[in-house]
């Protein structure tokens, strides 16, 4: 929609979107002008309201939010410094709201708590208008270029990093999404699915009750011990946090590589999750006939495994022929940002000098990393589930 009457024009630099992208592990935070230019930013801890609860983890948020401002101001001021304006000699006033708050959040899997967090950062007076979505959705903005049509947003993304999550979008607002909160919602895969079931192969290959693997070996040799046993007493006592099954994930890759069966059925495993999720939610949106981009994004899908990456391929031109698979690696809080001036009704310039500030690398490539690109850990990315 257009900017209402009297309000900051398409070039004023005072912010108008507040875009948010927390992550269980970290927070990502931009202030941007409607006309897209970035004015300040801020990353602070991870958003976890499920462990802290809603208002210890929006207060999170806040800290992140007030030194994202902070970034802004100064910003501002050196600019004014820099014409021969006096900017400086005064408190610093509360700053105004914000005309959109774009907040994209891990743990807002289902609709009611989207409401209830939406309802929390209402009441920090951060803008006049707040919106959340699932983390999952900035990932998928940010992978839809401009050559996708910033005006009409379209498209599928599944994001695999601890966990695993899949939403779709289409120009008339419709949308598709999974609850994604693990097991209970039918949920497989990810780093932490992915270490589980090496885990339990590995245990079940040394005592004897299931197939040989060289994941027995492999699996306590990455934390310096000789054996399942060792290793599972180590987790059991709390000497090795369970959480690090997180960094099982890139073992697990490596020795299917190998030719080890086991594990390359927990990679084909993966691939099929991967594409059942992405073409149920094309189905959903009336998509499987059209040419749409399925955005791959998260650690363990934007790490370029060979196995992986040709499997998904393989069975996308199967089941979505007309699906065009790309790997995210913009930092989803563009995605946010993107979200943000959609709603603003910006124009595709802006979308252009928002995407201009953030992509170190393009948004979005061919299944597969450039020759060179960096391989992010385990876990990392944006909705996990």
């Amino acid at each position: 929609m257009a900017p209402p009457a009297g309000r900051r024009g398409p070039a004023d630099p005072a912010p108008a979107v507040l875009a948010i992208d927390a992550g269980n592990s970290k927070t990502d935070v931009a202030l941007l002008s409607t006309d897209g230019s970035v004015l300040g930013t801020a990353r602070g801890g991870g958003f976890r309201p499920p462990t802290v609860g809603v208002t210890a983890a929006v207060d999170v948020l806040a800290e992140t939010v007030a030194r994202a401002h902070a970034a802004a101001r100064a910003t501002a001021g050196a600019a004014r410094a820099t014409a021969g304006k006096d900017g400086g000699g005064t408190a610093t006033p509360a700053p105004p709201p914000v005309r959109q708050v774009m907040a994209c959040l891990a743990n807002a899997d289902l609709p009611v708590e989207e409401a209830q967090l939406a309802g929390a950062l209402t009441d920090r007076g951060w803008g006049e208008r707040v919106t959340v979505h699932n983390d999952t959705f900035a990932v998928l903005r940010a992978g839809l270029t401009a050559h996708d049509g910033d005006a009409a947003p379209c498209g599928v993304a599944v994001v695999c990093g601890a966990g695993i999550n899949c939403v779709g979008m289409r120009p008339d607002g419709r949308t598709a999404r999974f609850p994604a909160i693990g097991r209970l919602s039918g949920d497989w895969g990810g780093g932490g699915g992915l270490g589980e079931e090496a885990l339990w192969h590995a245990a079940r290959a040394e005592d004897g009750r299931g197939e040989p693997t060289l994941l027995r070996t492999a699996l306590p040799a990455h934390f310096g011990l000789d054996s399942m046993y060792a290793l599972i007493e180590a987790v059991h006592l709390g000497r090795i946090p369970y959480a690090r099954r997180l960094e099982l994930a890139p073992v697990l890759f490596e020795v299917a590589a190998r030719g080890d069966a086991v594990a390359d059925s927990l990679v084909a495993r993966m691939a099929e999750e991967v594409v059942t999720m992405a073409v149920v939610a094309l189905r959903r949106l009336d998509l499987l006939e059209e040419e749409v981009p399925v955005l791959l994004g998260g650690g363990i899908l934007a790490a370029g495994h060979p196995l992986l990456d040709d499997r998904i391929t393989r069975l996308l031109g199967q089941r979505a022929p007309r699906a065009l698979p790309r790997v995210v690696r913009a930092r989803p809080v563009l995605g946010a940002a993107l979200l943000g001036l959609d709603a603003l009704g910006a124009p595709v310039a802006a979308h252009e000098r928002a995407r201009h500030h953030f992509e170190r690398t393009r948004p979005a490539d061919p299944v597969g990393p450039p020759e060179g690109a960096d391989t992010p850990a385990p876990g990392a990315g944006a909705a996990t589930g």
